[in-house]
């Protein structure tokens, strides 16, 4: 059974940075892309990094770069998610996925997302 848990949500002030995790376990994860994802209240879910099964290659949009870096450890079975600067526009929940490749990332599975409350 594939399962994502994500964690280190919470409210925290603007300006401030924060580690979102995804541990994951389940099938063979570990070959898989995996990616971030946030969605603000009324929004539609944006993609905001990815990383190669191997971490050898990363991906960010143009709205994230800069302040977002992913990381992972195959042998911890954790994606790890920096965000720097926060802003308050990065308030939503943010959710971790596993997709076969990171070009194009195409989630498969999801996790149930991690709540951040960024304050002005």
């Amino acid at each position: 059974q594939v399962q994502l848990v994500e964690s280190g949500g919470g409210l925290v002030q603007a300006g401030d940075s924060l580690t979102l995790s995804c541990a994951f376990s389940g099938r063979t994860l570990s070959s898989y892309a995996m990616g971030w994802f946030r969605q603000a209240p009324g929004k539609e879910r944006e993609f905001v990094a990815g990383i190669s099964w191997s971490g050898g290659s990363t991906f960010y949009p143009h709205s994230a770069k800069g302040r977002f870096t992913i990381s992972r450890d195959n042998a911890k079975n954790t994606v790890i998610l920096r965000v720097n600067s926060l802003e308050p526009e990065d308030t939503g929940v943010h959710y971790c996925a596993a997709a076969p490749k990171l070009y194009p990332f195409e989630p498969e599975y999801w996790g149930q997302g991690t709540q951040v409350t960024v304050s002005s």
